[in-house]
């Protein structure tokens, strides 16, 4: 299929490949080699001339001018789009872009080195996509010294596609001596064959079983001070014989055309030249047609336009499906009245919205409410005596809470008196002790005061532990939140907790109860929310009630991305409402690799490596907005810490990871060191730590820190191959994630410190996100958001968009932050 990609972007334009390089290859004499590992490979050919262009990044200085002489590198895009002659044909024309050259390059001293290169055909942005190993030794070029390579010829056997020659090369060295030198070069591309293709092209012949590729016009150089290795070559294929080609300009690429256009021989010297469907012009220069504005439209009815170079698209809109003649025809769905906020229920605090199918919904109260759900009453729990006989019962909103009275101690639901030995609960006995010293020793004119002191509270052993250095081993896991983004519990002068918690780096406070635990629904930029008044009665103990089952919370949805847009599907718990699928944002021209949310704003952030950018958007619709634009080479993770307020982002080009507020201020590199491909990164804001993976061909890795980059560790390390998805569930304290190598999706408890497989025989995972008991991944070769049951170990859903291209990161959007209780994982 790669093959009829149309014969336009084949002859005309250019084609552009990518790729990464890795091996090792050993200089002259050495006895150590230098290591390549995931190098970039860019090229481009300008197809209707058959010049093509090569560049490797980051090659070290020690092997660069050695590499100079290997045009074969890269020129294998030469021969793929090379200018076809008369009844001959180009590699991409005969095979396509899916096939495996393996290439022996010999010296006349020995040396020699295998190339092996794995071509994977061209991807939704019409790149060819090609990974490259390297392999031996080669002869040693001093630094400075430049390389001068002869045209040559190679004759290709298209039975079994293989081909031999021999180079000539001049080497001129710093002091300005010059070198002959040679080398042997043999290839066999071998490729999968279409049953149904006969090998005749356009005009019913078959194409020569024996073509000859002509070089010239080459151009080589190591850039020292970049690290570029950069070839240049023109490239012709035709006839074995010995007579000059056909000399009509058509066939020599010197016909002036536009890189848009395509040229068209006719008699003798005679050309004209057309502009490209999509491009208008005389041939000579071609300009881009915006389709979007021509009259009568492109697009039909209740579809919109997006123009691109040589080409248009025509999308739907929310709530419309793909017709015939690119219209849109609405969406004859049920409408969720509870999604999309039309409801009359109570408000989220005090009741639920239930969708009941159809367009139908029903209102219920929450626990500790009673109505019929569109106007809910808070009951007074303290009237039907839950507390303890011996306890005093406070009302909440919703709840109650139970402590016991001064001289008992217990939870409020079970009270019994204290020991008069024990100097936690009751000072009184003490005060009066301390009254009997002084009057005994002022009769005595000896006056000392003993000090008896109190055991701490529990405020003030929270208080001091996240003040105090952070343990070894197994509860280094559970250490306090670092110095960035630290909160710090407030107690009074009794040791309780003050009922008004604030955390001064989020700019939020909240309600707490008796035991320092936030009170649901309180969060606040307001700095005096309404909290119970412990003064009244200070409580010394008294838990809130809970339910068995904590649920999710309502309103979540998934986002993920596509081919310049974002998705979102609603979630009904945690399941997805798949039909009721739409696209929250257009990001047209652009590859976004990783979303990220931020649960306080209602913001979504991304990643893309086309800018390179991070930008973000509200939910509720509005501009995008540029985050960091600079310094970046490919972003390819992003993660938001909604306590600390700060944004973490990889980058697998620079092999960093970075920090900064989260409008893009105080940006800080945390580590540039031991990183070769880092790719998904996410957060605990729970406990501050950093989870990412390093998707590193030779050695990959999972490693944890601190969030000012204190404590890194290697978490993982072992069976792993291509870690592209990661996520973290701060409700379960669990670490999951997709390998695309091993094809597995696994888990790794942070307190139990157990790992566990979760389905194995995956294809090809991407991006994975947690919620609820399920997570979710997406796929490259399935094209699909897939589901799997956490604790089933299975997948349980699959959703197909309806543009079935590579979807790319995904997240959870949620109505509400994470309150920062744990519970026990379910392994």
């Amino acid at each position: 299929a790669s093959r009829k990609v149309t014969s336009d972007k084949v002859t005309s334009g250019r084609v552009r490949m990518n790729g990464k390089v890795n091996g090792r290859v050993f200089v002259g004499d050495a006895s150590t080699p230098v290591q390549l590992s995931n190098n970039d490979l860019h090229s481009y050919v300008v197809a209707n001339d058959g010049r093509a262009y090569v560049a490797i990044s980051s090659v070290p200085a020690g092997l660069g001018p050695s590499l100079q002489p290997l045009t074969s590198l890269g020129g294998v895009m030469g021969w793929a789009f090379a200018l076809e002659q008369p009844g001959y044909q180009n590699g991409f024309s005969l095979i396509g872009g899916v096939f495996s050259r393996q290439v022996e390059v010999v010296w006349g001293g020995g040396e020699r080195l295998s190339i092996t290169q794995e071509f994977q055909g061209i991807d939704e942005h019409e790149h060819l996509l090609v990974s490259t190993s390297l392999e031996g030794r080669v002869p040693e070029l001093a630094p400075g010294a430049s390389v001068h390579i002869q045209a040559y010829q190679e004759v290709y056997q298209h039975s079994d596609i293989t081909s031999s020659s021999n180079r000539e090369y001049t080497v001129t060295l710093p002091s300005g001596e010059t070198r002959p030198q040679t080398f042997q070069w043999r290839q066999t591309i071998s490729f999968q064959s279409c049953p149904h293709d006969d090998g005749r092209q356009d005009d019913g012949r078959r194409a020569p079983q024996t073509q000859q590729l002509s070089v010239d016009q080459i151009f080589v150089m190591y850039d020292t001070e970049n690290q570029l290795i950069r070839y240049a070559m023109s490239n012709k294929i035709g006839s074995m014989s010995s007579g000059p080609p056909e000399q009509n300009p058509c066939f020599t690429g010197r016909h002036g055309c536009d890189n848009n256009a395509v040229c068209r021989h006719g008699d003798g010297l005679e050309f004209t030249c057309k502009c490209s469907i999509g491009f208008s012009g005389d041939g000579r220069t071609c300009y881009d047609v915006d389709e979007c504005r021509a009259a009568p439209p492109v697009c039909g009815r209740d579809s919109v336009c997006t123009n691109q170079q040589g080409s248009f698209r025509c999308d739907c809109p929310d709530g419309f499906l793909p017709g015939d003649h690119n219209t849109c025809i609405r969406e004859e769905l049920p409408v969720d009245h509870c999604q999309a906020g039309r409801h009359d229920c109570d408000v989220i605090e005090r009741a639920t919205c239930h969708f009941t199918g159809g367009s139908a919904y029903l209102c219920s109260c929450l626990p500790g409410y009673l109505g019929d759900g569109r106007v809910c009453e808070d009951v007074d729990e303290c009237q039907q005596g839950r507390c303890h006989a011996d306890a005093v019962c406070f009302n909440t909103q919703g709840s109650y809470i139970c402590q016991c009275r001064p001289g008992f101690q217990g939870d409020g639901f079970h009270c019994s008196p204290v020991s008069t030995g024990s100097s936690s609960y009751c000072l009184l006995p003490f005060i009066v002790i301390i009254l009997l010293i002084l009057q005994y020793r002022d009769r005595t004119g000896d006056i000392e005061l003993y000090v008896i002191e109190r055991e701490p509270t529990a405020c003030e052993r929270h208080r001091e532990s996240v003040k105090a250095p952070p343990s070894e081993g197994l509860l280094s896991f559970f250490r306090p939140r670092p110095a960035v983004g630290q909160y710090v519990p407030q107690c009074d002068e009794g040791g309780a907790y003050r009922p008004t918690q604030c955390h001064p780096t989020a700019a939020q406070c909240w309600c707490v109860d008796p035991r320092g635990q936030e009170v649901p629904g309180t969060r606040t930029a307001d700095t005096h929310p309404l909290c119970i008044d412990q003064a009244i009665a200070p409580p010394t103990a008294g838990p809130v009630p809970r339910p068995d089952v904590i649920p999710v919370a309502p309103g979540a949805r998934l986002l993920f991305a596509q081919s310049g847009k974002m998705e979102q599907i609603p979630l009904d718990g945690d399941a997805m409402r798949k039909e009721l699928t739409s696209t929250l944002l257009h990001i047209p021209d652009r590859v976004v690799i990783s979303v990220a949310f931020d649960c306080v704003d209602q913001m979504v952030y991304w990643s893309d490596i086309t800018g390179p950018a991070i930008s973000k958007a509200s939910l509720s619709g509005g501009d995008i907005i540029p985050v960091i634009t600079t310094g970046l080479e490919s972003p390819e993770g992003v993660a938001v810490d909604h306590v600390s307020r700060l944004l973490f982002w990889t980058d697998s080009m620079r092999d960093t990871v970075e920090v900064s507020q989260l409008d893009g201020s105080q940006r800080h590199v945390l580590f540039d060191t031991d990183l070769v491909n880092p790719r998904p990164i996410v957060v605990d804001p729970t406990y501050g730590r950093l989870y990412w993976a390093d998707w590193n061909r030779d050695g990959p890795k999972i490693e944890t820190a601190n969030m000012d980059g204190s404590e890194r560790t290697v978490l993982v390390k072992d069976d792993l191959g291509l870690p592209n998805g990661l996520t973290f569930d701060p409700e379960t304290q669990l670490l999951c994630w997709a390998d695309a190598g091993t094809r597995k999706v696994e888990c790794w408890d942070a307190g139990r410190r157990v790992r566990r497989q979760v389905v194995s025989g995956v294809q090809y995972p991407f991006g994975l996100a947690s919620y609820g008991g399920n997570l979710f991944y997406t796929d490259w070769r399935r094209a699909a958001v897939v589901t799997v049951d956490r604790s089933a170990e299975r997948e349980t859903d699959e959703f197909l968009p309806q543009k079935r291209s590579q979807p790319y990161g995904i997240t959870v959007a949620t109505t509400q932050c994470h309150e920062g209780t744990l519970t026990t994982p379910d392994l």
